[in-house]
């Protein structure tokens, strides 16, 4: 049976493992590497799909457990399907809801048949299969699904973002087993629920699904895990459970490793990150496609990213700064010529526009990065992307005025 989707490599980095491609689906292409903005309930937080198209994004990502719970698939695909409802007519990538179960693992608990959530509409009680997230994003229409997949915390999980509460069942009785044991257990049940996952599909011809491979930051767990998850055929893969509390080096660790261990011939994604850096240390190592909320996530809170570092425009050093956030950017706030002076004044007084217009320009602004990554793998020219990008020299250190959290919005 063919693919619904077509990628196709069009060149190789010389010095890396980075290559410059096109993917194209049924709601059209998007080139690769490529940076998705989280559009968790169907919107990208505050903006219309005009604007963010304007930020030069190709392909949004929407999430299946939040769209079931609210308005409800059945709803969405009576509507027309997820395209026509966001009204956005290019690519989509939907969520498995699988995150969920790390995320809220203060509402859930998790056997090997599924997750179980307490609604965060109503307060019943939801119960989330590999099928049943199939179904849904079935239902949903998206051109790129995601298997359902269970993810453990990355590390100990006192070091990572753990509810005290959660209830992860492991073993025979019940209780919570050590992390390594968790890291197997998550292993095993993500290779069973993708096998379930797949056979669930009823739309393989317009819909791709891709598989997550798990492991934390076991790299032989992880390169069991990259031979279970890809000798099930699938048109993509994804490395999935990093940046979910390991340091910036654990996470180059393990996806230095991972990726190019993942099918060569077919796109890599690596969910949830991140920081410039991030994203060009793993282009570097091989990953297409990346998605995460921090443009929009710091935009609402008055960080503005720009290739010289992140500017705090909440800030009293901005107060009557009449400069944009970027003089050389081409977005709409800044082309608009929305002052750091006026963007402060907007979050002091509460006002909508502030958050919109920062997320604009923080969203094309990773545009933009992944254009010049593109264009330095084509021309072969890191040297020049290291200089028009001074941002990635170093990773900057972590303020706690930040919300870092890179995946969707929950």
């Amino acid at each position: 049976m063919p693919s619904p989707l077509k990628f196709t490599i069009l060149g190789h980095d010389c010095e890396s493992q980075a290559r410059l491609g096109r993917i194209e689906t049924p709601h059209g292409n998007f080139d690769t590497p490529a940076f998705m903005p989280v559009g968790t309930r169907a919107a990208v937080k505050g903006l219309t799909p005009q604007q963010v198209k304007s930020t030069g994004a190709q392909i949004v990502l929407a999430n299946a457990y939040h769209l079931m719970l609210r308005p409800g698939e059945e709803l969405i695909a009576q509507l027309g399907g997820l395209h026509r409802f966001m009204g956005w007519d290019g690519p989509i990538l939907t969520d498995s809801g699988g995150y969920q179960a790390f995320s809220m693992a203060d509402i859930n608990s998790v056997d090997d048949d599924g997750v179980t959530f307490k609604s965060i509409i109503d307060g019943s009680s939801v119960h989330l299969s590999p099928e049943r997230s199939i179904q849904v994003q079935n239902a949903l229409g998206a051109d790129i699904i995601m298997a359902f997949d269970d993810c453990p915390p990355s590390v100990d999980p006192s070091n990572a973002r753990r509810h005290p509460n959660s209830q992860v069942v492991g073993g025979a009785d019940g209780n919570e087993p050590d992390h390594a044991e968790r890291l197997r257990v998550a292993h095993e049940r993500t290779v069973r629920w993708l096998e379930r996952g797949k056979a669930a599909h009823q739309r393989p011809d317009d819909q791709a699904l891709f598989g997550i491979v798990q492991g934390g930051t076991d790299l032989d767990l992880r390169q069991g895990a990259v031979e279970a998850i890809c000798n099930i055929d699938l048109p993509g893969y994804a490395i999935g459970g990093v940046a979910v509390g390991e340091g910036p080096a654990l996470i180059r660790q393990v996806v230095e490793f991972t990726a190019p261990l993942l099918p060569g011939e077919k796109p890599r994604y690596l969910m949830g990150v991140g920081y410039e850096h991030d994203l060009v240390t793993a282009v570097r190592a091989g990953i297409d496609m990346f998605d995460c909320v921090l443009p929009t996530r710091n935009g609402r809170n008055a960080l503005a990213f720009t290739r010289h570092g992140r500017l705090h425009l909440r800030n009293a050093q901005y107060r009557a700064d009449e400069g944009t956030i970027d003089p050389a950017c081409g977005c709409l706030t800044c082309a608009g010529g929305f002052s750091r002076a006026y963007l402060r004044y907007l979050f002091a007084a509460k006002e909508m526009l502030g958050p919109i217009l920062v997320s604009v320009h923080n969203i094309h602004h990773f545009q933009c990065l992944m254009l010049d990554i593109r264009r330095a793998i084509r021309e072969d020219s890191w040297p020049w992307l290291g200089q028009s990008w001074p941002v990635l020299d170093a990773a900057q250190p972590s303020d706690p005025a930040e919300l870092i959290d890179s995946h969707p919005d929950v």
